[in-house]
C-alpha cells in the first residue's frame, strides 16, 4: 500500500500535464469490495478524493462489451459492441492517445492481456471488429506510441499475411523485448515489450507483478517528454475471473491492479501535474458478495451470469481536473473530461 496521503483543492483550475487512465476490465463495485476484503480491508483505490459513476451502455443495446466500452473512453462516442476505435457508423475517429501524440505528448499502454485485445486496441487501432487482431497489430505501426507492454507477440510475427511486424517495429527504433527482466532495464527510447506469445498467464499462475513493474517502466520512459504524456493501464484479467465465475481469480487480479494504482498515485502525488482516472468498462459475472470475513481476507460469492451486466461503473479521480469526475454520466463523456483536463480543443 502507498503511504502517501491524498487530498487536493482547486485542482480544476490547473491544466493536467499528464493523464493516466487505468481500466479494470470487468470491474464493478462488487469486484472492488471483493478485492478489498481479500486484501484484509485496504486498497489504494480508497485514497481517491473524487468518485462518480458512468453509464456503460453501447450505442445499441443495454449491455456493453470491452470494444464498445473502451472505444467510448477513447473517441468520446458511443458505438456498437465489438467496435475498435470507430463510431456507430464504423467511421474511424481519433483516439485520446492519438490526439495526445498530435499535441507532442508521449504515449503508452500497459496491460495484462494481449496488446491487440479489445481494450488496448480501442486506443490505438481502427477496425470494425475486435476479432481482427492481426489488423489491429498492423495499426500499431500507424501511430507513434512510445511504450506498449503486454502479450500478443504472435499477432506481430506469426501472421497469415507473412509479414513480420517485429522487424517493422525495430526499423522504427523500438526496443523489442520479450522478458520482464529486460523490459524493466530500459531507461530511454521507444519500447515494445511482449511478455507472452498470446495471452499472459494469471497472477496466480506465475505472471508475478508484471503489471506493477511494467507501469513503473512506462512512467520512467514517458515522463522524459517535457510536454507530458498519456498512459493507459489495464487490469485486464479481472474480467476473465468474472467470465469464469471464479472469485479467487477476481480477487488476485483486483489486488494486482490495485498495486499498479498505488504506484501511479505515488507518481502523481510527487509530480503534482498528473490526473489519474480509474474505472472499469463494464461489470462481469453479476457478482454478488454473500458473506465473508475482512480480517481473514475471506470472500463468499455468487454469480448471476458468465457474461457482462449493465450496472453503473465507479470512476475514481485524483489530480488536476479530478472534480469533473464526480456524479453520474455517460461513459463517452470521460473522453470529454480528459480533453478538457489536457486543455485540448
Amino acid at each position: 500500500m502507498s503511504s502517501v496521503v491524498f487530498s487536493q483543492q482547486n485542482s480544476s483550475k490547473k491544466k493536467a500535464k499528464n493523464i493516466i487512465l487505468m481500466i479494470g476490465d470487468g470491474m464493478g463495485t462488487a469486484q472492488i469490495f471483493a478485492g478489498l476484503t481479500a486484501n484484509k480491508g485496504t486498497l489504494n483505490l480508497e485514497k481517491f478524493p473524487f468518485s462518480g459513476f458512468h453509464k456503460s451502455q453501447p450505442s445499441e443495446g443495454y449491455v456493453t462489451d470491452s470494444g464498445a466500452g473502451a472505444t467510448a473512453f477513447s473517441i468520446g462516442k458511443k458505438t456498437y459492441n465489438g467496435a475498435i476505435g470507430v463510431d456507430a457508423t464504423k467511421l474511424a475517429q481519433p483516439t485520446i492517445l492519438q490526439i495526445a501524440e498530435r499535441n507532442k505528448l508521449a504515449t503508452g499502454m500497459v496491460v495484462s492481456c494481449a496488446v491487440t485485445h479489445a481494450t488496448p486496441a480501442s486506443f490505438i487501432a481502427h477496425q470494425p471488429s475486435r476479432g481482427m487482431q492481426e489488423e489491429i497489430a498492423a495499426d500499431f505501426l500507424k501511430t507513434d506510441i512510445d511504450v506498449f507492454i503486454g502479450g500478443g507477440r504472435k499477432y506481430f510475427n506469426q501472421r497469415k499475411d507473412g509479414r513480420n511486424l517485429i522487424d517493422s517495429l525495430k526499423a522504427r527504433r523500438y526496443q523489442v523485448l520479450d522478458t520482464l527482466t529486460d523490459i524493466v532495464k530500459v531507461n530511454s527510447g521507444k519500447l515494445a515489450g511482449f511478455i507472452a506469445d498470446g495471452e499472459p498467464p494469471k497472477v496466480s499462475e506465475g505472471r508475478g507483478d508484471q503489471l506493477l513493474q511494467s507501469t513503473h517502466t512506462a512512467l520512467k520512459l514517458l515522463q522524459q517528454n517535457k510536454n507530458g504524456f498519456f498512459l493507459m493501464v489495464e487490469g485486464s484479467q479481472i474480467d476473465w475471473g468474472g467470465h469464469a465465475n471464479d472469485i479467487d481469480y477476481i480477487t488476485t487480479e483486483m489486488i494486482d491492479f490495485d498495486k499498479a494504482i498505488g504506484a501511479v498515485l505515488d507518481f502523481a502525488a510527487k509530480d503534482g501535474n498528473t490526473l489519474v482516472i480509474v474505472t472499469g468498462d463494464h461489470e462481469t459475472g453479476g457478482l454478488s458478495l454473500t458473506g465473508g470475513d475482512i480480517k481473514a481476507g475471506k470472500v463468499d460469492a455468487k454469480f448471476t451470469t458468465k457474461g457482462h451486466t449493465a450496472v453503473m461503473i465507479p470512476v475514481f479521480a485524483y489530480g488536476p481536473g479530478a472534480e469533473a469526475f464526480g456524479g453520474i454520466y455517460e461513459n463517452n463523456t470521460i473522453f470529454d473530461k480528459m480533453m478538457s483536463a489536457f486543455r485540448f480543443k
